[in-house]
């Protein structure tokens, strides 16, 4: 009998290890699945008096090959890598935006800007200054076009953001319902290896899309915990992911995620307490990528707009006319705050007056970025520019209504409590709103409001090289007299010039250097060559009848606007020509710093997703090699039967005679 129950123990126990063999080479696909292995046992022997006879061996339990270091490290550095390559994609996204080539937004403004030399070779031809409206049309609106695709790429983020939220909550409750069946598996005495694996399956999924730190209980269920400390799934309960707008700034577009507690306040959750996932590297971009692009196109916007204004304003139209503005261009712009009964405004500072009307803007100190201020104690409070995080302190709200930080003027009505803030966000809408005034040709203004002319009686070799209104509240000559130059020379050969009938007062002895521009009264002057003693010449006001209508026949303005390629507009010191290219430049360098930390953080994902699958994932060879010794058992266990048959049979025949 002892060999019959060897041979059958040894029969079942070799049949679980083949059919155990078989469910790893079954799953061999299955994502998530552990290899398992027959964990076999010796039965105890029996003491026959001469020595213990073995009994055989069982099966005392079916393993997992697991390791829950290497599934942690995993499922860690998938989150991260998942945040990474969704910030990535998206920048990429957003380059694409800022394309150049001849569809792009910089062959647009060099068009729009080289349309003018048509006209200052033919002041007068209307079909010139059709090409320019029209190019000035099409500029406006790729800069509409532009922001509209930053517009649809914030939409599409924030619905795949949605998206995402969804899956988290689908599969935080399934990981609760799985809590529940391994609980009650292991409660009794046995361990559901199929429910593990899909539960750490699960667990890896979540860490996609948010990263996710763990604690297994003593009776087999997973703490899942987001943002560091707050529960998602504890037990058989499963919480709340929620995606919604900043409700610190409401009207702003910033999307924050909350979790929702239980009977208790919303957790708001920030993308560094985020750490990784899909979800966090999707709210960096578009909390902090995505307004910087919006933020360099709107001031790119504002700052032409204004710039081309300027020009315009400072020229005459074909009716005699000063110009008006050529396209739309921001004055203020509201604060976003939850500060009850405040009001609050970013303005761009207006530097006319009363005696020169026309609006002059200091575009070239505007910087692409939001701004936030933040109160602190007793009314004083801070003004952060967000793009680079340097602040500006103030003693109250007056104090920072008067004063002028890159260009604007940030205007709060009342202060509120300590840290309270108000964002301000002045060029977010600029791109979008940018649309071209001027429609009719002859309402372009290309003429020189004053013009310039020799002496006569002139004995040097003196020439007008550029006559040109710097700013739109230039003071213009007097009529008829105009402001005359003449120039002196020493017995030393030193050439001085005097200046006579100008509004901002006469002066003689100034230095004359060939080619230096002369400024007087906003506008300038520029001579080359070397006159004799008593040479001069006249500017005048240009509208003065003593001249008709030769201002039609000049394009002088025409000439400061093809200019303005090489003008300052931008950061204190990059021309418009530059402007652009420095736009791609900051964008491609961003998304070439966030390809590599997705390339980086992908690397170490696999090769840990790697060393987690050599331990648990299933190798088919092995397996196979695994199929035939267990076959070999198996049959060598039922022969063991039919020996342990044979030999009770001759005994039963043997005791029957």
């Amino acid at each position: 009998m002892s060999l019959l129950n060897v041979g059958a123990r040894a029969l079942l126990a070799n049949q679980v290890a083949l059919q155990t063999t078989g469910h790893n080479i079954a799953n061999v696909n299955t994502a998530g699945y552990s290899r398992q292995s027959v964990g076999l046992k010796t039965v105890a022997g029996q003491n026959m008096g001469n020595g213990y006879i073995g009994n055989g061996m069982d099966v005392a339990t079916i393993v997992r090959n697991y390791n829950d270091l290497l599934s942690r490290q995993s499922a860690t550095a998938s989150a991260i890598s998942a945040g990474d390559s969704a910030r990535s994609q998206s920048l990429s996204q957003m380059q694409e935006i800022f394309s150049g080539g001849t569809s792009g937004l910089g062959a647009a403004i060099s068009d729009t800007m080289n349309s003018f030399a048509d006209i200052v070779s033919a002041p007068t031809d209307l079909t010139a200054r059709n090409v320019v409206l029209t190019r000035m049309s099409e500029l406006a609106g790729r800069f509409r076009a532009a922001s509209a695709q930053i517009d649809e790429l914030d939409y599409s983020t924030r619905q795949q953001m949605g998206n995402d939220v969804n899956v988290v909550n689908s599969l935080a409750g399934q990981i609760a319902t799985l809590n529940e069946q391994i609980s009650k598996s292991i409660n009794s005495g046995h361990t559901p290896n199929d429910l593990l694996d899909q539960r750490d399956q699960l667990v890896r999924d979540l860490n996609k899309y948010v990263q996710t730190s763990q604690i297994q209980a003593d009776d087999g269920t997973l703490t899942l915990f987001v943002g560091g400390s707050q529960p998602l799934v504890m037990g058989t309960e499963a919480g709340k992911l929620e995606l919604k707008e900043a409700t610190q700034y409401p009207g702003s577009g910033k999307m924050t995620l909350y979790f929702k507690q239980t009977g208790g306040q919303n957790v708001e959750f920030t993308p560094s307490m985020l750490g990784g996932g899909e979800i966090s590297g999707l709210l960096q971009f578009q909390n902090s990528d995505l307004p910087e692009g919006r933020n360099l196109l709107g001031r790119m916007a504002a700052s032409l707009s204004m710039a081309l204004n300027a020009q315009h304003q400072s020229g005459l139209t074909l009716d005699g006319t000063r110009g008006s503005a050529l396209f739309t261009s921001p004055t203020s712009v509201n604060g976003s705050t939850t500060i009850p009964s405040i009001t609050a405004t970013a303005q761009f500072v207006d530097q006319s007056s009363a005696s020169n009307p026309k609006p002059a803007y200091d575009y070239t100190a505007y910087a692409a970025s939001d701004y936030k201020v933040v109160f602190g104690d007793s009314g004083a409070l801070t003004l952060v520019r967000l793009s680079d995080n340097k602040t500006t302190a103030f003693a109250d709200v007056t104090a920072l209504r008067n004063t002028t930080v890159d260009g604007l003027r940030f205007d709060i009505s009342a202060a509120g409590a300590k840290n309270e803030s108000v964002l301000f966000q002045p060029f977010a809408a600029a791109a979008g709103n940018l649309k071209a005034l001027v429609s009719a040709p002859r309402d372009l203004a290309v003429a020189n409001p004053i013009t310039a002319g020799m002496s006569q009686s002139n004995k040097g070799n003196l020439q007008l090289g550029a006559l040109k209104m710097q700013s739109p509240n230039a003071t213009l000559p007097p009529t008829p007299a105009g402001v005359q130059l003449s120039f002196q020379v020493d017995a030393s050969g030193n050439v001085t010039y005097t200046v006579a009938g100008a509004a901002s007062g006469n002066g003689s002895g100034n230095a004359y250097v060939s080619g230096q521009p002369i400024t007087i009264d906003g506008w300038s002057i520029t001579l080359t060559g070397t006159p004799h003693d008593g040479d001069s010449l006249l500017v005048g006001n240009a509208l003065d009848p003593q001249y008709g209508d030769n201002y039609k026949r000049n394009a002088g303005n025409g000439t400061a606007f093809m200019d303005l390629r090489d003008k300052t507009l931008f950061d204190g010191g990059t021309s418009l020509s530059d402007g652009f290219s420095n736009i791609i430049a900051q964008i491609g360098a961003r998304t070439q710093s966030a390809s590599y930390a997705a390339k980086l953080s992908g690397t170490i994902a696999t090769n840990l997703e790697a060393d987690r699958t050599a331990v648990s994932g299933v190798n088919l060879d092995e397996e196979a090699a695994k199929l035939l010794q267990y076959q070999q058992a198996y049959q060598a266990s039922a022969k063991m039967l039919q020996i342990a048959q044979s030999i009770f049979d001759s005994v039963l025949q043997t005791v029957a005679r």
